[in-house]
């Protein structure tokens, strides 16, 4: 149960601020906040762009960091600021939770079949987000029917699984991780999924989970054809796609060697849409972002910027 807004610090910028000195509204700039949720003094940071006026509601994404890593490492890794600041919306980017309260690393979100420990504390990362949503429309205007969810590897499949049980969420956009939770959503939702075939960790098709005396000690998450799949026939979705032009890359670039292709499924009911970005030759990355580990990870990839081509996803998406 929510039972504060307590304001940690605005961070990189101002020290600490009490919540006695915060101003109802908030402002533009950066802002890490703490939030008493389910047991835990859960943790999320918040980026409010220049756009910021006190009669306009802005749209939200919501940016989930993958397994083992947290928020701020999500903001500096996916570049999402920029993009927030050149089209104006808030991004709001949560941290999961480790094996005991308080930790502040190696953080997961339970997504379903991914990830621990947020599984096995059987975490829930949908009510905080919820809860989350619900304070900073408190702070801030926001226009509720633009809220939409991304994330990285476990967080991509943590908007996968807001799309399926929040009722606020439009839209999502998974960055290589897929649907890990049955596809019964109240609603039809437009969803898009970037992911590279020659993944090393989120792999393209799927994993099983593996116990050890009775606790599930791997993740288990389908192909992602399966995911795409279910949300085409949820949103009732012409079963057969439109596949544009492959993109390749340059001799000598960054990207040699890799391509990406766009699979379209649509439109569906409500004109909604099921996007497929499938890339060759990069790794569990975020597109268009040169940050990378090549030997745990695999190839960065520049052949597309994930957060323009996500957002005007997002812009044509709002909730119906």
């Amino acid at each position: 149960m929510v039972t504060s807004f307590v304001v940690m610090s605005r961070f990189f910028r101002n020290p600490v601020t009490s919540a006695a000195t915060i101003s109802t509204r908030l402002h533009p700039g950066d802002y890490q906040l703490s939030l008493p949720f389910d047991g835990r003094l859960r943790t999320f940071l918040v980026h409010m762009p220049p756009q910021v006026l006190d009669d306009v509601p802005l749209p939200v994404v919501v940016n989930f960091h993958g397994s083992a890593s947290r928020a701020l490492q999500q903001r500096l890794f996916s570049g999402m600021d920029v993009t927030a600041d050149r089209h104006g919306f808030i991004v709001i980017y949560p941290n999961g939770t480790g094996l005991f309260p308080g930790q502040r690393r190696f953080l997961a979100f339970n997504a379903g079949g991914c990830c621990p420990p947020a599984t096995w504390n059987n975490a829930d990362d949908v009510g905080f987000t919820e809860a989350i949503l619900s304070v900073l429309q408190e702070k801030t205007l926001v226009d509720v029917r633009r809220i939409y969810a991304t994330g990285m590897s476990n967080g991509g499949m943590m908007a996968h699984r807001m799309a399926v049980e929040s009722p606020r969420i439009a839209a999502v956009a998974s960055v290589a991780g897929q649907l890990a939770v049955t596809c019964r959503p109240s609603r039809p939702v437009s969803v898009m999924e970037f992911h590279s075939v020659d993944d090393p960790t989120a792999l393209y098709e799927g994993r099983k989970a593996r116990q050890l005396g009775g606790i599930r000690v791997r993740t288990h998450y389908p192909p992602v054809q399966a995911g795409i799949d279910q949300w085409v026939a949820h949103n009732d979705c012409p079963p057969t796609p439109v596949i544009g032009e492959t993109l390749a890359s340059n001799p000598g670039s960054l990207d040699e060697g890799q391509t990406v292709t766009k699979i379209t499924y649509g439109p569906g009911q409500n004109g909604t849409e099921v996007v497929l970005y499938r890339f060759t030759g990069s790794g569990h990355v975020w597109p268009g972002s040169p940050m990378s580990l090549p030997l745990l990870m695999g190839r960065a990839t520049t052949l597309i910027d994930a957060n323009e081509v996500m957002w005007q996803f997002f812009s044509t998406h709002p909730l119906s």
